[in-house]
């Protein structure tokens, strides 16, 4: 890939850019490589202006809160996007509607409902990603996801042109949604209902603290590795894990976590080898016992 223009030019785009950049700490794994470029943009002006020099010269990833991403340890050979401040604006449009940039934590976004009475964006306080990314995996908790509630997105394809697409024109699946992985989503609006900020302060207090009894917290880990397998089975993913994978089994430091047989974690120096090595041995286990195939929750970038 090569990458002289964009040095060329870096002064000229609202925005900062480091290259061979090191993306170990920019996610709740604590493990990675570095990427060739990694750009933060200032603005949308930025964003675009680097979107149109960089054309197809390589790789893109959007890197949110780095909550639920498995980076390789070798060097990814693109460009690693992570949008900024000016992407994380949460602004009250009407009585119960909120438009929420992309890079707001989903948790900002509950309280700012929650400080608004407006219900609805509650389970979004258990969840620990961006609101980009939420959109991408059509988040969710506690019988409640994305598409019970969002409007529409605004974003930006890869080629700096802007659009909005409503949510009713969009496919929304178990933590996944049918739209090309080559867009960045720029913010989304959502709706709720009027609700006393009270009552709403309680239930995300209800909700968090049946997280906190199942969840491992204050870890390195990536939340669900897995996805529940719905439509194989009536048991949780969790369950099928824990009776069919000893509760010993590790490859270097990345573990299955005591408190959560569905959280995988880094417990010191682990290498993405070891993490895969991990991933796949379970995956096989749990088909070989029970008949399951079991699909990615984390995104696994190379």
């Amino acid at each position: 890939m090569k990458i002289e223009d964009i040095k060329k030019s870096e002064l000229l785009i609202d925005g900062d850019i480091f290259f061979d950049q090191s993306i170990k700490n920019l996610n709740w794994f604590n493990i990675g490589g570095k990427t060739k470029i990694f750009f933060k943009p200032n603005s949308l002006k930025g964003l675009i202006e680097y979107l149109k020099i960089y054309a197809n010269r390589g790789k893109i990833f959007i890197l949110g809160n780095g909550s639920n991403v498995l980076f390789d340890d070798n060097t990814y050979q693109g460009t690693v996007i992570k949008l900024g401040k000016s992407f994380s604006n949460i602004t009250l449009l009407d009585d119960n509607i909120i438009i929420a940039g992309s890079a707001a934590s989903q948790k900002k976004v509950s309280e700012f409902a929650k400080d608004n009475d407006i219900s609805g964006l509650e389970f979004m306080s258990c969840i620990p990603g961006s609101i980009g990314g939420g959109i991408r995996m059509n988040s969710g908790c506690f019988k409640k996801e994305f598409k019970d509630i969002l409007i529409s997105i605004q974003l930006v394809d890869f080629k700096g042109l802007v659009r909005s697409i409503p949510a009713n024109k969009i496919n929304f699946y178990y933590r996944s949604i049918e739209l090309p992985k080559d867009l960045i989503f720029l913010s989304a609006t959502f709706k709720g209902k009027k609700k006393n900020s009270k009552k709403i302060n309680n239930y995300m207090n209800e909700l968090n603290t049946i997280k906190n009894m199942s969840q491992p917290t204050k870890i390195k880990t990536s939340g669900s590795t897995f996805k529940n397998p719905i439509n194989q089975t009536d048991k949780k993913v969790w369950e099928l894990i824990k009776s069919s994978v000893p509760d010993e089994t590790s490859y270097g430091d990345a573990i299955i976590s005591k408190k959560h047989a569905n959280f995988f974690v880094n417990k010191k120096n682990a290498k993405s080898e070891d993490m895969k090595s991990l991933i796949n041995f379970v995956k096989k286990r749990v088909k070989d016992q029970t008949g399951v195939t079991l699909e990615l929750e984390i995104v696994v970038v190379e």
